[in-house]
């Protein structure tokens, strides 16, 4: 049996005032059991936020990670070693702000996801297909590339220690949501090509669903058999939606 996970990623929101207020309305939530819990705040607050969350039942993780696992010479990254260092626990790699706006390549993000690993962070991938993509029927067939990228480079043994998060694009903060049925059909499509490689490493991995997410939906998404929680934006940023969002998740 998976257990759910719902991670709430920050983005480029919050100062220390706003962070510590969110922190202690999280801090007041009652939380479900069997529900993992992460949030992940831009990198200039991960210390903070540890600190903040100490003795809580919510994990820190990073929203990017450098390529390379160790220390060197880039200036303004932060490598994996770094982050573990920081008591972060996962890492994103790949989302799609990160491959739309920044550039990012399947070759480069197959290198961060190796580095988190090394390091002991558990990758969270993120894979999704554009508007046009979809309206052009290349839904499957985006995913599978971004999926294969790394299993082509790492084996599927990668995925063991891993998270999928599916986003498509066209519904990251757009207020728009792929129906239930629309995103369990890529999720199964996801599951399926990987127990065609390894049906334990398939059965085990857990997929999200990161699009848009809200309490007023997420019961819906949640239910879906291939669907074990969700990478949620905009709403993580409010404590009482994001609990909302993670007792749909243990219901």
């Amino acid at each position: 049996m998976r257990r759910p996970m719902v991670a709430g990623n920050w983005k480029m929101h919050g100062t220390r005032a706003s962070v510590a207020e969110l922190i202690e309305g999280l801090a007041n939530l009652a939380l479900p059991g069997g529900v993992d819990v992460a949030v992940f705040p831009p990198s200039l607050h991960i210390n903070f936020v540890v600190d903040c969350l100490e003795g809580q039942s919510i994990d820190v993780g990073a929203q990017n990670c450098a390529h390379e696992a160790g220390q060197g010479a880039l200036t303004g990254e932060i490598s994996s070693t770094q982050l573990a260092d920081a008591s972060c626990k996962y890492v994103l790699v790949g989302h799609s702000e990160r491959r739309q706006i920044m550039g990012e390549t399947n070759e480069i993000l197959n290198r961060k996801f190796e580095a988190a690993q090394a390091a002991g962070l558990t990758p969270i991938l993120c894979i999704g297909e554009t508007l046009e993509q979809r309206e052009a029927g290349k839904t499957l067939e985006v995913v599978g590339q971004q999926l294969d990228s790394i299993i082509e480079e790492l084996g599927i043994g990668a995925f063991a220690n891993a998270v999928i998060a599916y986003e498509p694009v066209w519904a990251i903060g757009t207020g728009l949501t792929a129906s239930p049925q629309q995103a369990q059909e890529v999720h199964a499509a996801i599951r399926a090509q990987l127990m065609k490689e390894n049906s334990e490493v398939a059965q085990g991995v857990r997929l999200l669903y990161g699009g848009s997410v809200k309490a007023a939906n997420a019961v819906e998404l949640f239910g879906m058999p291939d669907i074990d929680g969700g990478l949620i934006g905009g709403a993580s940023l409010n404590a009482d939606e994001f609990g909302a969002i993670i007792r749909a998740a243990g219901n």
